[in-house]
């Protein structure tokens, strides 16, 4: 910025003090001096006195420099890593932990952390973002972040009474049922990522039907109806059993599950049959979108085609749609579907749009006239299907 007089420098922070929103990333880089010169030059009360929303990339070099963005009415903070930049300096990192540590919160609502690479280990920053958390108050609604926390803090974000949208590879605290009073938030989005899954669906079906003693209601009451996506990824503990399901169909407004899971080795993860299946779309008719694990090639589930068809009547909404089901059969299967009297109401009753069908992996190996057959087949089930998409044979347009 090269020598700046002090009318100019009056200037900058009467045009800075008006701002609500500052984005920096990779194209919109501040430069070391300019930096030092706007800590140097910083008046009292900070640059930004009225910003309400901070979306930084942090780079090697504006890493130390986030504070002169604070301002005491943020509400938005959004904090992530450049992808091409080169690791951090180890020697920055106690100021970041410390910058980290000095978020303003008593206006924040929405929280997002990302910076698990490039030299941090996610458990660096665990401490400093804990305190941060610990310092939210009831207007916080949203965080996202891999950074591991303190089990105080996860029990801050649970008595939360409007968060709503949760990022996290946490696991719950050991909460037993003779617990200080719980009671979870009305949750709208909950993304449980690597071995975060396992405990949260284990205490989920631990709580069950258990009335607080003290609000005299479920500590799920609020989160059933407010749930509408529920996204779990790199599951340590991939099966797809009726235990699994179970606890999922407890929230009947789900719109979007995701259970992005894959087969590997010589076992197969869906261990769910057609009844179960069925059960499923039953409890969840809001439904728009459905991965329940990427099929796979192994073809050894017990699952038919046959489990289509409650999917498509009972889940009218559907839009995307991911699932295992054996094709060994799959013209018999297809044919029992229309002359089996159990499905006779079934196939009378309104079907959902869904216009593609992802498999994946799935095998079908038929001849042009067996898979026209299929394909006549699969439009009884969703009537305006096109075309099935995968990365094995089963791949064909209707």
């Amino acid at each position: 910025m090269g020598d700046v007089s002090p009318e100019a420098w009056s200037r900058v922070h009467r045009y800075a003090s008006w701002m609500r929103f500052v984005r920096v990333d990779e194209r919109q880089e501040f430069g070391k001096e300019t930096l030092c010169k706007l800590r140097l030059n910083a008046p009292v009360g900070g640059w930004f006195p009225a910003l309400q929303g901070l979306n930084w990339c942090i780079t090697r070099f504006n890493l130390p420099y986030l504070d002169l963005f604070f301002s005491q009415n943020l509400e938005v903070i959004t904090i992530y890593m450049s992808w091409g930049d080169p690791e951090v300096p180890r020697s920055s990192l106690p100021v970041f932990a410390s910058t980290i540590s000095a978020l303003p919160t008593s206006t924040l609502r929405l929280l997002s952390v990302h910076i698990d690479y490039h030299g941090i280990p996610p458990a660096y920053l665990k401490d400093s973002l804990s305190s941060v958390i610990l310092r939210c108050g009831p207007s916080f609604r949203s965080f996202a972040s891999l950074t591991p926390l303190s089990n105080a803090a996860i029990s801050h974000l649970i008595h939360l009474p409007h968060f709503h949208t949760w990022h996290t590879t946490n696991s719950p605290p050991n909460y037993s049922t003779s617990s200080l009073p719980l009671v979870f938030p009305p949750l709208e989005k909950f993304v449980l990522l690597e071995d975060a899954a396992r405990g949260w669906l284990s205490l989920f079906q631990r709580l069950g039907d258990l009335v607080s003693s003290t609000q005299g209601m479920s500590p799920l009451s609020e989160m059933r109806g407010s749930l509408e996506s529920l996204n779990i990824g790199n599951f340590c503990d991939p099966i797809i059993n009726p235990s699994f399901t179970s606890v999922i169909q407890t929230f009947r407004n789900l719109v979007y599950l995701t259970v992005g899971i894959l087969c590997r080795g010589r076992q197969c993860i869906f261990k769910l049959n057609n009844d179960h299946v069925s059960e499923l779309a039953i409890a969840l008719p809001r439904l728009k979108s459905l991965l329940l694990g990427y099929p796979c090639g192994k073809n050894t589930c017990a699952t038919t085609v046959a489990c289509l068809l409650p999917i498509s009547v009972h889940c009218v909404r559907l839009q995307s749609l991911k699932i295992h089901f054996n094709t060994t059969n799959i013209i018999d299967d297809l044919r029992n579907i229309s002359e089996d009297p159990r499905f006779q109401e079934l196939r009378s009753l309104r079907k959902c749009a869904l216009s593609c069908l992802g498999v994946h992996e799935m095998p079908l190996a038929l001849d042009k006239s067996k898979l026209e057959t299929v394909a006549r087949g699969m439009m009884v089930i969703f009537p305006n299907l096109k075309r099935c998409e995968g990365w094995g044979e089963l791949n064909w347009r209707l």
